[in-house]
């Protein structure tokens, strides 16, 4: 459970960005959060792991207090946060089996960090994770050499083998296409009920929002004015959020009938378990 209580977040420049939120998020809830451009959906998603520091207010995630960590403490908790972010944040140079193992370098010391060595346990993980998201055939393919949506399918790969009790999603979709927008929030929707695993996505596109999470908060001048179901998002509501425009289209479900397919046909077998257990 993440329990976010009187949450405000005020800048040098004095704009207060947050104005008092207060939010619980259930193991096993995907939420989205939606809201114009500076509504503050990034605010709280980088309040949640400290990347920004709150003003006031509590956070706790699991009966930990994240607010009043130490900064060793905070490392250590952040284990426990995926992070998926828009632009992927892959190391171009490296493997996509190198990428996903990132994950784990807040596990392993710094010499075995630094030489990139990982138990072999890790590495059995990474490629069970390759596989849920279609990707094993890929391994040793540079991150540089993937598409859009590919990259995403390794952040996530990334962010779950950190085994956290809670995800933290940061536009998924932005630069993805319309067919593609859909398959990786299906796979986040899909992996966060296998896992019973809380996720908080910030997201621009509402009609995504509504085919795929649960719940829906709506953010407008850093407070919130809507916490409820994706069917009740009516065209009052989003006028509330953004303002006056015709939202009929934007409300309307596409069919959401199509299968997640692979971007690419399978590449030669790859060769990175093999070198990857020589490290170990």
């Amino acid at each position: 459970m993440l329990r976010i209580k009187g949450l405000t977040k005020r800048y040098r420049t004095g704009d207060l960005a947050l104005k008092g939120i207060d939010i619980d998020v259930p193991d096993g809830q995907v939420m989205a959060l939606i809201g114009p451009s500076g509504a503050g959906k990034s605010t709280v998603i980088r309040c949640i792991n400290r990347l920004v520091e709150p003003t006031s207010g509590t956070i706790t995630l699991n009966d930990t207090e994240i607010v009043a960590l130490s900064s060793g403490n905070l490392r250590r908790m952040r284990r426990r946060m995926g992070m998926i972010f828009q632009e992927y944040a892959l190391v171009e140079r490296l493997s996509v089996m190198e990428n996903v193992l990132s994950g784990r370098l807040g596990y392993v010391g710094f010499w075995q960090s630094w030489a990139r060595k990982f138990p072999q346990s890790d590495i059995d993980e990474a490629f069970r994770l390759l596989a849920r998201v279609g990707l094993d055939h890929m391994a040793d393919k540079r991150a540089d050499e993937l598409s859009g949506g590919q990259r995403q399918r390794v952040g996530i790969c990334r962010a779950l083998i950190q085994n956290p009790e809670l995800l933290l999603v940061d536009e998924p979709t932005a630069s993805l296409d319309p067919k593609t927008s859909r398959q990786i929030m299906r796979l986040i929707k899909e992996l966060c009920g296998e896992r019973k695993l809380a996720a908080i996505i910030n997201i621009h596109d509402v009609m995504l929002a509504q085919m795929f999470a649960e719940r829906i908060v709506g953010l407008k001048l850093g407070e919130i004015v809507y916490d409820g179901p994706p069917d009740k998002l009516t065209p009052a509501v989003l006028t509330e959020i953004y303002g006056e425009e015709d939202w009929a289209s934007t409300i309307r479900k596409a069919d959401d009938d199509a299968e997640p397919v692979d971007e690419v046909a399978p590449a030669t077998p790859s060769i990175e378990r093999d070198r990857l257990a020589g490290l170990t």
